[in-house]
Protein backbone atom coordinates (compact mmCIF):
# COMPACT_ATOMS: atom_id res chain seq x y z
CA UNK A 1 0.00 0.00 0.00
CA UNK A 2 1.41 3.37 -0.66
CA UNK A 3 2.02 5.82 2.01
CA UNK A 4 2.25 9.31 0.73
CA UNK A 5 3.84 11.48 3.25
CA UNK A 6 1.46 14.06 5.56
CA UNK A 7 1.36 17.50 3.77
CA UNK A 8 2.90 19.98 6.29
CA UNK A 9 0.78 23.73 6.48
CA UNK A 10 1.93 25.89 4.10
CA UNK A 11 4.22 28.34 5.53
CA UNK A 12 4.64 26.69 9.09
CA UNK A 13 7.64 27.17 9.78
CA UNK A 14 7.65 31.20 9.27
CA UNK A 15 6.43 32.14 12.64
CA UNK A 16 9.17 30.46 14.13
CA UNK A 17 11.61 31.57 12.01
CA UNK A 18 10.65 35.46 12.16
CA UNK A 19 10.28 35.53 15.79
CA UNK A 20 14.18 34.26 16.14
CA UNK A 21 14.88 37.04 13.36
CA UNK A 22 12.76 39.30 15.57
CA UNK A 23 14.99 38.53 19.01
CA UNK A 24 17.97 38.84 16.88
CA UNK A 25 17.04 42.13 14.91
CA UNK A 26 16.13 43.57 18.92
CA UNK A 27 19.23 42.46 20.47
CA UNK A 28 20.99 43.72 17.89
CA UNK A 29 19.58 47.41 17.90
CA UNK A 30 19.59 47.19 22.20
CA UNK A 31 23.76 46.46 21.60
CA UNK A 32 23.80 48.98 19.28
CA UNK A 33 22.15 52.15 21.42
CA UNK A 34 24.08 50.57 24.54
CA UNK A 35 27.43 51.17 22.72
CA UNK A 36 26.62 54.73 21.54
CA UNK A 37 25.80 56.07 24.80
CA UNK A 38 28.50 54.42 26.45
CA UNK A 39 31.74 53.33 24.00
CA UNK A 40 31.09 56.27 21.47
CA UNK A 41 31.03 59.32 23.75
CA UNK A 42 34.23 57.79 25.31
CA UNK A 43 35.72 56.95 22.15
CA UNK A 44 35.23 60.77 20.57
CA UNK A 45 36.11 62.27 23.58
CA UNK A 46 39.71 60.38 24.13
CA UNK A 47 40.71 61.56 20.61
CA UNK A 48 39.99 64.96 21.32
CA UNK A 49 36.73 64.84 19.12
CA UNK A 50 34.12 65.64 21.69
CA UNK A 51 32.48 68.20 19.66
CA UNK A 52 31.44 65.12 17.24
CA UNK A 53 29.14 63.57 20.44
CA UNK A 54 26.40 66.56 19.97
CA UNK A 55 26.92 66.31 16.17
CA UNK A 56 25.86 62.88 16.13
CA UNK A 57 22.80 63.21 18.42
CA UNK A 58 21.65 66.18 16.32
CA UNK A 59 22.01 63.37 12.94
CA UNK A 60 20.50 60.23 14.73
CA UNK A 61 17.41 62.74 15.92
CA UNK A 62 17.62 63.52 11.94
CA UNK A 63 17.49 59.86 11.12
CA UNK A 64 14.12 59.43 13.18
CA UNK A 65 12.54 61.51 10.51
CA UNK A 66 14.28 59.29 7.71
CA UNK A 67 12.78 56.65 8.90
CA UNK A 68 9.24 58.06 8.59
CA UNK A 69 10.55 59.27 4.69
CA UNK A 70 11.60 55.10 4.31
CA UNK A 71 8.21 54.19 5.87
CA UNK A 72 6.03 56.42 3.22
CA UNK A 73 8.52 56.32 0.59
CA UNK A 74 10.38 52.36 0.45
CA UNK A 75 7.27 50.90 1.62
CA UNK A 76 4.28 52.70 0.40
CA UNK A 77 5.52 54.45 -2.43
CA UNK A 78 4.43 58.01 -0.84
CA UNK A 79 7.28 60.39 -2.39
CA UNK A 80 6.92 63.24 -0.17
CA UNK A 81 8.94 66.50 -0.78
CA UNK A 82 7.43 68.56 2.22
CA UNK A 83 8.68 66.87 5.11
CA UNK A 84 10.41 69.71 6.50
CA UNK A 85 6.66 71.45 7.47
CA UNK A 86 6.52 68.50 10.07
CA UNK A 87 10.19 68.86 11.20
CA UNK A 88 9.34 72.90 11.92
CA UNK A 89 6.35 72.22 13.68
CA UNK A 90 7.77 69.78 15.98
CA UNK A 91 10.93 72.48 16.71
CA UNK A 92 8.57 75.38 17.23
CA UNK A 93 6.08 73.54 19.72
CA UNK A 94 9.52 72.79 22.07
CA UNK A 95 11.28 76.24 21.27
CA UNK A 96 7.78 78.29 22.74
CA UNK A 97 7.63 76.29 25.49
CA UNK A 98 11.09 76.74 26.09
CA UNK A 99 11.25 80.40 25.34
CA UNK A 100 8.41 80.97 28.34
CA UNK A 101 10.27 79.06 31.53
CA UNK A 102 11.90 81.40 33.77
CA UNK A 103 15.58 82.06 33.97
CA UNK A 104 17.88 80.34 36.34
CA UNK A 105 16.55 81.81 40.09
CA UNK A 106 13.12 83.00 38.31
CA UNK A 107 9.36 81.77 38.57
CA UNK A 108 6.33 81.83 36.61
CA UNK A 109 6.26 82.42 32.61
CA UNK A 110 8.43 84.47 31.14
CA UNK A 111 7.91 86.19 28.19
CA UNK A 112 10.35 85.62 25.08
CA UNK A 113 12.89 88.90 24.49
CA UNK A 114 11.84 89.49 20.58
CA UNK A 115 7.86 90.19 22.89
CA UNK A 116 9.32 93.80 24.23
CA UNK A 117 11.41 94.50 21.18
CA UNK A 118 8.04 94.23 19.07
CA UNK A 119 5.74 95.70 21.72
CA UNK A 120 3.91 92.83 21.93
CA UNK A 121 2.75 93.47 26.08
CA UNK A 122 0.53 89.77 26.44
CA UNK A 123 1.17 86.72 25.67
CA UNK A 124 -0.81 85.56 22.51
CA UNK A 125 -3.27 83.35 22.48
CA UNK A 126 -1.57 81.03 20.19
CA UNK A 127 1.69 80.55 23.27
CA UNK A 128 -0.84 80.46 26.13
CA UNK A 129 -1.33 76.21 25.81
CA UNK A 130 2.81 76.10 25.65
CA UNK A 131 2.62 77.18 29.61
CA UNK A 132 2.16 73.12 29.58
CA UNK A 133 4.87 70.37 29.57
CA UNK A 134 2.36 67.95 29.20
CA UNK A 135 0.67 69.75 26.48
CA UNK A 136 3.84 70.80 24.48
CA UNK A 137 5.03 66.60 24.71
CA UNK A 138 1.81 66.12 23.16
CA UNK A 139 1.93 68.78 20.77
CA UNK A 140 5.20 67.87 19.24
CA UNK A 141 3.99 64.57 17.92
CA UNK A 142 0.05 65.58 17.46
CA UNK A 143 0.35 69.00 15.57
CA UNK A 144 2.30 67.40 12.63
CA UNK A 145 0.43 64.43 12.76
CA UNK A 146 -2.99 66.30 12.60
CA UNK A 147 -1.54 68.57 9.41
CA UNK A 148 -0.33 65.33 8.20
CA UNK A 149 -3.96 63.65 7.91
CA UNK A 150 -5.69 66.83 6.74
CA UNK A 151 -3.78 67.32 4.47
CA UNK A 152 -3.41 63.40 3.20
CA UNK A 153 -6.77 62.86 3.12
CA UNK A 154 -7.83 65.65 1.06
CA UNK A 155 -5.10 64.49 -1.55
CA UNK A 156 -5.75 60.82 -0.98
CA UNK A 157 -9.53 60.59 -1.42
CA UNK A 158 -9.07 62.45 -4.71
CA UNK A 159 -6.50 59.61 -5.75
CA UNK A 160 -3.82 61.86 -6.42
CA UNK A 161 -0.68 60.41 -6.13
CA UNK A 162 2.68 59.93 -8.02
CA UNK A 163 4.68 63.11 -8.77
CA UNK A 164 1.70 65.25 -8.15
CA UNK A 165 1.29 64.31 -4.95
CA UNK A 166 5.32 65.39 -4.46
CA UNK A 167 4.46 68.88 -5.95
CA UNK A 168 1.34 69.23 -3.49
CA UNK A 169 3.68 68.66 -0.85
CA UNK A 170 6.41 71.06 -1.93
CA UNK A 171 3.29 74.00 -2.12
CA UNK A 172 2.21 73.42 1.42
CA UNK A 173 6.26 73.67 2.29
CA UNK A 174 5.86 76.90 0.39
CA UNK A 175 2.92 78.17 1.80
CA UNK A 176 3.89 77.74 5.13
CA UNK A 177 7.40 78.92 4.87
CA UNK A 178 6.00 81.96 3.88
CA UNK A 179 3.25 82.59 6.98
CA UNK A 180 6.16 81.67 9.55
CA UNK A 181 8.73 84.00 7.58
CA UNK A 182 6.23 86.69 8.12
CA UNK A 183 5.51 86.51 11.69
CA UNK A 184 7.68 88.61 13.20
CA UNK A 185 5.67 89.19 16.35
CA UNK A 186 4.25 86.19 16.84
CA UNK A 187 6.87 83.85 16.30
CA UNK A 188 9.87 85.95 15.54
CA UNK A 189 9.54 85.70 11.76
CA UNK A 190 12.72 84.90 9.89
CA UNK A 191 14.75 85.04 12.82
CA UNK A 192 13.45 81.77 14.48
CA UNK A 193 12.89 80.57 18.30
CA UNK A 194 16.58 80.08 19.83
CA UNK A 195 16.87 77.58 22.60
CA UNK A 196 20.66 77.67 24.04
CA UNK A 197 20.12 80.32 25.91
CA UNK A 198 16.85 79.22 27.71
CA UNK A 199 16.50 77.09 30.93
CA UNK A 200 14.28 73.79 31.84
CA UNK A 201 14.34 72.10 35.60
CA UNK A 202 17.34 74.56 36.54
CA UNK A 203 19.23 73.79 33.62
CA UNK A 204 20.51 75.85 31.00
CA UNK A 205 19.78 74.09 27.85
CA UNK A 206 23.58 74.60 25.99
CA UNK A 207 24.65 73.22 29.34
CA UNK A 208 27.09 69.67 28.92
CA UNK A 209 24.35 68.36 31.10
CA UNK A 210 21.11 68.98 29.21
CA UNK A 211 22.96 67.99 26.42
CA UNK A 212 24.07 64.82 27.58
CA UNK A 213 20.55 64.11 28.31
CA UNK A 214 18.84 64.88 25.08
CA UNK A 215 21.63 62.97 23.42
CA UNK A 216 20.79 59.89 25.83
CA UNK A 217 16.83 60.33 24.85
CA UNK A 218 17.86 61.00 21.06
CA UNK A 219 19.25 57.56 21.39
CA UNK A 220 16.32 55.81 23.15
CA UNK A 221 13.72 57.56 20.77
CA UNK A 222 15.63 56.52 17.09
CA UNK A 223 15.45 52.78 18.47
CA UNK A 224 12.02 52.85 19.74
CA UNK A 225 10.74 54.86 16.25
CA UNK A 226 13.05 51.81 14.36
CA UNK A 227 10.99 49.47 16.33
CA UNK A 228 7.60 50.88 15.46
CA UNK A 229 8.42 51.32 11.92
CA UNK A 230 9.77 47.87 11.89
CA UNK A 231 6.64 46.66 13.63
CA UNK A 232 4.16 48.32 11.34
CA UNK A 233 6.25 46.54 8.14
CA UNK A 234 5.83 43.51 9.74
CA UNK A 235 3.07 41.05 8.96
CA UNK A 236 -0.27 41.96 6.87
CA UNK A 237 -0.28 45.47 7.44
CA UNK A 238 3.10 45.56 6.16
CA UNK A 239 2.17 43.69 2.81
CA UNK A 240 -0.47 45.60 2.16
CA UNK A 241 1.54 49.02 2.11
CA UNK A 242 3.79 47.36 -0.20
CA UNK A 243 0.90 45.90 -2.11
CA UNK A 244 -0.81 49.46 -1.83
CA UNK A 245 3.30 50.71 -3.27
CA UNK A 246 3.11 48.32 -6.09
CA UNK A 247 -0.07 48.20 -7.57
CA UNK A 248 -2.85 50.52 -5.62
CA UNK A 249 -5.58 49.91 -8.09
CA UNK A 250 -5.75 46.29 -7.28
CA UNK A 251 -5.72 46.50 -3.96
CA UNK A 252 -8.58 48.71 -4.18
CA UNK A 253 -10.18 45.77 -6.24
CA UNK A 254 -9.98 43.26 -3.92
CA UNK A 255 -12.12 45.35 -1.70
CA UNK A 256 -9.36 47.40 0.77
CA UNK A 257 -9.64 51.22 0.73
CA UNK A 258 -5.59 52.91 0.42
CA UNK A 259 -6.74 55.92 1.24
CA UNK A 260 -7.27 54.91 4.89
CA UNK A 261 -3.96 53.04 5.11
CA UNK A 262 -2.17 56.09 3.48
CA UNK A 263 -3.28 58.40 5.49
CA UNK A 264 -2.53 56.36 8.43
CA UNK A 265 1.04 55.86 7.38
CA UNK A 266 1.53 59.27 6.34
CA UNK A 267 0.20 60.80 9.34
CA UNK A 268 2.86 58.54 11.62
CA UNK A 269 5.56 59.57 9.22
CA UNK A 270 4.92 63.25 10.22
CA UNK A 271 5.01 62.53 14.15
CA UNK A 272 8.33 61.15 13.90
CA UNK A 273 9.16 63.90 11.87
CA UNK A 274 8.18 65.80 14.68
CA UNK A 275 9.81 64.48 17.36
CA UNK A 276 13.03 64.75 14.75
CA UNK A 277 12.36 68.73 14.33
CA UNK A 278 12.11 68.79 18.68
CA UNK A 279 15.55 66.77 19.16
CA UNK A 280 17.04 68.27 16.84
CA UNK A 281 16.05 72.00 18.01
CA UNK A 282 16.75 71.55 21.67
CA UNK A 283 20.74 69.95 20.63
CA UNK A 284 21.57 72.49 17.87
CA UNK A 285 20.15 75.50 20.29
CA UNK A 286 17.84 77.15 17.70
CA UNK A 287 14.41 76.64 15.33
CA UNK A 288 14.13 78.89 12.01
CA UNK A 289 11.57 78.80 9.17
CA UNK A 290 14.83 77.71 7.47
CA UNK A 291 13.85 74.22 8.59
CA UNK A 292 10.87 74.22 5.53
CA UNK A 293 13.54 74.99 3.17
CA UNK A 294 12.70 72.67 -0.03
CA UNK A 295 16.52 72.02 -0.48
CA UNK A 296 16.21 70.43 3.08
CA UNK A 297 13.11 68.09 2.61
CA UNK A 298 14.68 67.03 -0.59
CA UNK A 299 17.99 66.41 1.15
CA UNK A 300 15.82 63.83 3.54
CA UNK A 301 14.92 61.82 0.23
CA UNK A 302 18.55 61.92 -0.57
CA UNK A 303 19.30 60.10 2.92
CA UNK A 304 17.09 57.62 2.56
CA UNK A 305 17.88 56.43 -1.13
CA UNK A 306 21.41 56.67 -0.73
CA UNK A 307 20.98 54.13 2.57
CA UNK A 308 18.56 52.11 0.68
CA UNK A 309 14.98 52.91 0.85
CA UNK A 310 12.78 50.21 1.93
CA UNK A 311 15.01 48.39 4.32
CA UNK A 312 15.06 51.05 7.58
CA UNK A 313 18.26 50.38 8.00
CA UNK A 314 19.25 52.00 5.58
CA UNK A 315 17.38 55.25 6.07
CA UNK A 316 19.38 55.38 9.47
CA UNK A 317 22.86 54.80 7.99
CA UNK A 318 22.37 56.79 5.19
CA UNK A 319 21.56 60.04 7.28
CA UNK A 320 24.52 59.37 9.43
CA UNK A 321 26.54 59.06 6.14
CA UNK A 322 25.65 61.85 4.32
CA UNK A 323 25.56 64.56 7.54
CA UNK A 324 28.98 63.09 8.61
CA UNK A 325 30.62 63.50 4.88
CA UNK A 326 28.84 66.73 4.88
CA UNK A 327 30.05 67.44 7.88
CA UNK A 328 33.83 66.26 7.42
CA UNK A 329 34.00 67.63 3.62
CA UNK A 330 32.80 71.13 4.88
CA UNK A 331 35.71 71.24 7.35
CA UNK A 332 38.29 70.70 4.73
CA UNK A 333 36.65 71.64 1.44
CA UNK A 334 33.68 74.56 1.95
CA UNK A 335 32.88 74.53 -1.37
CA UNK A 336 33.18 71.16 -1.93
CA UNK A 337 30.17 69.57 -0.47
CA UNK A 338 27.73 70.52 -3.21
CA UNK A 339 29.28 68.72 -5.64
CA UNK A 340 30.00 65.85 -3.85
CA UNK A 341 26.26 65.96 -2.82
CA UNK A 342 25.41 66.18 -6.75
CA UNK A 343 27.54 63.63 -7.75
CA UNK A 344 26.46 61.48 -4.66
CA UNK A 345 23.13 61.56 -5.82
CA UNK A 346 23.50 60.72 -9.22
CA UNK A 347 25.42 57.63 -8.23
CA UNK A 348 22.82 56.26 -5.94
CA UNK A 349 20.80 56.68 -9.18
CA UNK A 350 22.57 55.17 -11.41
CA UNK A 351 24.55 52.64 -10.12
CA UNK A 352 23.06 51.86 -6.62
CA UNK A 353 19.50 52.12 -7.18
CA UNK A 354 18.77 50.06 -3.98
CA UNK A 355 21.34 52.21 -2.15
CA UNK A 356 23.84 50.83 0.44
CA UNK A 357 22.08 48.39 2.18
CA UNK A 358 20.21 46.82 -0.97
CA UNK A 359 23.71 46.87 -2.75
CA UNK A 360 24.91 44.55 0.30
CA UNK A 361 22.07 42.53 0.61
CA UNK A 362 22.41 41.72 -3.40
CA UNK A 363 26.12 42.09 -4.92
CA UNK A 364 27.55 42.93 -1.92
CA UNK A 365 26.64 39.40 -0.41
CA UNK A 366 28.00 37.10 -3.70
CA UNK A 367 31.46 39.28 -3.73
CA UNK A 368 31.63 38.27 -0.41
CA UNK A 369 31.16 34.63 -1.09
CA UNK A 370 33.64 35.13 -4.10
CA UNK A 371 36.22 36.68 -2.11
CA UNK A 372 36.29 33.73 0.58
CA UNK A 373 35.95 31.09 -2.49
CA UNK A 374 32.72 29.85 -1.24
CA UNK A 375 30.57 30.98 -4.40
CA UNK A 376 27.84 29.47 -4.99
CA UNK A 377 25.80 29.58 -8.51
CA UNK A 378 22.76 31.42 -8.50
CA UNK A 379 19.36 29.90 -8.27
CA UNK A 380 15.98 29.81 -5.96
CA UNK A 381 17.71 30.06 -2.64
CA UNK A 382 14.36 29.32 -0.95
CA UNK A 383 13.07 26.65 -2.85
CA UNK A 384 14.30 23.36 -0.98
CA UNK A 385 12.86 25.07 2.17
CA UNK A 386 9.37 25.31 0.26
CA UNK A 387 7.09 22.80 2.12
CA UNK A 388 4.88 22.11 -1.09
CA UNK A 389 8.18 21.11 -2.75
CA UNK A 390 9.21 19.49 0.70
CA UNK A 391 5.91 17.51 0.31
CA UNK A 392 6.45 16.28 -3.59
CA UNK A 393 9.97 15.25 -2.59
CA UNK A 394 8.90 13.60 0.38
CA UNK A 395 5.83 12.00 -1.73
CA UNK A 396 8.43 10.97 -5.02
CA UNK A 397 10.69 9.05 -2.09
CA UNK A 398 7.80 7.23 -0.80
CA UNK A 399 6.69 6.34 -4.36
CA UNK A 400 10.07 5.15 -4.96
CA UNK A 401 10.66 3.35 -1.73
CA UNK A 402 7.57 1.17 -2.42
CA UNK A 403 8.61 0.22 -5.48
Amino acid sequence: MQTLAKKPPVNSTLPKRSRSRLLIETAIVIAIAIAMMTIVPGVLNAIGQSFRVGLLGRFMALAIAALGIDLIWGYTGILSLGHGLFFALGGYSLAMFLQLQPALGGTGIQMPDFFVLYGVTSLPWLWQPFESLPFTMIAIVLIPTIVAAVLGYLVFRNRIRGVYFSILTQAALIVFFNFFNGQQKLINGTNGLKTDTTYLFGQVMSGPVMQANFYYLTIVLLALAYALCRWLTSGKFGQLLVAIRDDEPRVRFTGYDPTVFKVLVFAVSAGLAGIAGALYTVQSGIITPKAMDIAFSIEMVIWVAVGGRGTLVGAVLGTLIVNFARSLLSEQYPAFWLFFQGALFLAVVTVLPDGFVGWFKTSGVELLRQLSGKSKVSTYPSLANNPDVTYEQQAIDDRKSDG
